[in-house]
């Protein structure tokens, strides 16, 4: 398995073959991202977003969509937007090298905290959050406005 950046530090897009192998497995967490997948993907890039990838076999097996920055509650801190494993390849140790990759990313940065929502009805996700040494610190309440 190798780890594939699909964006620079500022966000460029340096691997966009890869950015649209990628489209299927993001849509596996995220279904209802619209139908301009890549233009949907530069303006998360633009907006402080990347994207990096676990590849198998020429495949994209994971990837995950991140993002460094500092708030009050968490110091400088790497938070993950998106983490998926190809449903095909769940429990081959994929996202563990994806979160591992992410985790030293963050380190290697000098941050304090890698941080991640999950959506509640997601078990199998928090399991493997919690074996990998993640713990529940908070609610995440919205409000959707439109």
């Amino acid at each position: 398995m190798e780890i594939v950046e699909v964006t620079d530090d500022r966000g460029a897009i340096v691997a966009r073959d890869w950015l649209r192998k990628s489209e299927g497995v993001h849509r596996q967490l995220r279904p209802a991202l619209p139908g301009a997948y890549e233009d949907k993907m530069k303006r998360v890039f633009a907006g402080g977003g990347r994207m990096s990838i676990a590849t198998h076999r020429g495949e994209v097996a994971g990837l995950a969509v991140y993002r460094m920055h500092e708030n009050t509650a968490a110091g400088r801190l790497l938070y993950v937007d998106d983490l998926v494993t190809d449903e095909r390849c769940r429990s081959e140790g994929v996202g563990r090298t994806v979160l591992s990759y992410l985790e030293r990313k963050a380190r290697t940065a000098g941050l304090d905290t890698l941080s991640l929502d999950s959506g509640v009805q997601r078990d199998q996700a928090h399991k493997f959050y919690f074996r990998e040494g993640m713990i529940a610190a908070a609610f995440h309440f919205i409000k959707k406005l439109a």
